[in-house]
């Protein structure tokens, strides 16, 4: 199960002129800095007798991936994912999403650089829960969402961090390749570009991968329920957004939003016990209580996947080719950029 990629991508040097709480920067600015002085070599750590076993394979593996990033995908050739910190928590970090109580569009901060991103991230989770609170002090829904990588989006070495080892070995891999896929291009205030372009290469990335290691490629199946899981998010999306545009009684739109979200629940149950035969892929997160901003993530991270799929196509798999019409992609003007991608996916379906 993969939910919606969630990754700190705050760049160090920009936070120091573009955020308006002094002390948000200051927090942001230490605990990077703080990040970045524990790396350590990742043949250190493999070398080291105190280093437990499955850690030592997974770093191996995880280095092995590194090198095909650049040999075949084309992907920047640094020092990012060559060093690795142990950290001392669960998360590297943790995301606060808002939204207006009658609204699913996010709460955003903008960076320079950086752009504009629908969250904001905290290094400590008390910290993560005082923001959230005082949102929710305002009436905005609130969502706090566990990070397990990071990036600086390559103004400096990122390391592999232990909370990136939480998942499987295609996880790991998969994450390489997307994150030095936004060292390769970023359009600054365009999540929806950054991240499609980077979970294209993450997925094809990671198809080749196996393939070229003899491994099972996909699991096909489990690809298209988080597709179906996804799609029932962002249908439930769109019935509370024209909700909300419906009225202006909050009365009415209190009730209303609660029988969305338990008719969702509906849905997915009915979902899980039918074509699942019962496999309880997302019963925890369904379990949590529902709200705007927890719907926020989805949608944000493989919107255009099937245009930057198209280009692909277009390149003959050339990959540095395809680099290459990503980034003329990225110059063109907003709207230009927007049927250009609107006109790639319509034709991949």
């Amino acid at each position: 199960m993969h939910l919606p990629r969630v990754v700190l991508a705050i760049v160090f040097a920009a936070t120091l002129g573009g955020c308006s709480s002094l002390r948000y920067v200051t927090h942001v600015t230490r605990g990077e800095a703080r990040l970045l002085a524990q790396r350590r070599s990742i043949e250190s750590v493999v070398a080291d007798p105190r280093t437990d076993a499955r850690t030592r394979e997974r770093l191996r593996d995880a280095q092995a991936a590194r090198t095909f990033a650049s040999d075949h995908l084309a992907l920047p050739r640094n020092r990012s994912y060559t060093r690795y910190v142990a950290l001392d928590r669960p998360y590297v970090s943790w995301s606060v999403f808002a939204t207006p109580e009658f609204s699913v569009e996010p709460i955003t901060h903008c960076f320079p650089f950086a752009g504009c991103v629908a969250y904001r991230g905290w290094f400590d989770r008390a910290l993560a829960e005082r923001d959230a609170a005082r949102l929710a002090k305002q009436g905005d829904d609130v969502s706090i969402e566990g990070v397990a990588a990071f990036s600086t989006l390559g103004w400096f070495a990122d390391p592999i961090v232990s909370s990136m080892l939480r998942g499987d070995a295609g996880q790991l891999d998969g994450t390489i390749f997307h994150e030095l896929a936004h060292q390769a291009f970023y359009l600054a205030g365009d999540t929806a570009f950054n991240e499609s372009y980077a979970s294209f290469v993450e997925r094809e990335g990671l198809r080749e991968w196996r393939a070229s290691r003899g491994e099972v490629v996909a699991d096909a199946q489990g690809d298209e329920r988080d597709a179906q899981f996804a799609r029932l998010v962002l249908d439930l999306r769109e019935r509370l957004r024209a909700l909300y545009a419906s009225t202006r009684d909050v009365e009415i739109l209190r009730a209303g939003k609660a029988r969305e979200f338990e008719a969702f629940r509906q849905r997915y149950a009915a979902l899980r016990d039918g074509e699942w035969d019962g496999e309880p892929r997302y019963d925890a997160w369904v379990a949590r209580p529902l709200n705007n901003a927890r719907l926020v993530p989805f949608g944000l991270y493989d919107t255009w996947v099937p245009a930057f799929a198209a280009l692909f196509a277009q390149a003959q798999g050339d990959w540095p080719r395809f680099h290459a019409v990503v980034r003329e992609l990225g110059e063109l003007p907003d709207a230009e950029r927007a049927r250009r991608l609107a006109a790639l996916s319509a034709a991949a379906h």
